[in-house]
């Protein structure tokens, strides 16, 4: 049973910077990619960035020169900064894994961007 746990999501004052981490069960190579979407309260959940097993790096456009993603493969682990937030960015971060169409969600972590 493949798991992936987020971690990181707390309260932070608009302009701070967090760093989410996802730790994977498996290898994270035995996956096409590593993805990390967002869902705000009564909103549809959204893809926010991805890393694939090549290396390609994927931004939605409201993160780019933002957010960064990354990995350490050692870890089977990925990671999210987030610089410049915005109260906008508040949401549950959820990492999913996916093999072609199957596809595999964490728990999710909550980050807040408030004064």
């Amino acid at each position: 049973q493949v798991q992936l746990v987020e971690s990181g999501g707390t309260l932070v004052q608009p302009g701070g910077s967090l760093k989410l981490s996802c730790a994977v069960s498996e290898n994270i190579f035995n996956f096409n990619a590593i993805s990390w979407f967002r869902q705000a309260p009564g909103k549809e959940r959204d893809f926010v960035a991805s890393i694939n097993v090549g290396g390609k790096i994927q931004y939605a456009d409201s993160v780019k020169g933002r957010f960064t993603i990354s990995r350490d493969n050692a870890k089977n682990t990925v990671y999210l900064q987030m610089n410049s937030l915005k109260p906008e960015d508040t949401a549950a971060y959820l990492c999913n894994a996916n093999i072609l169409t199957r596809h595999y969600w964490g728990q999710g972590t909550h980050v807040t961007v408030s004064s």
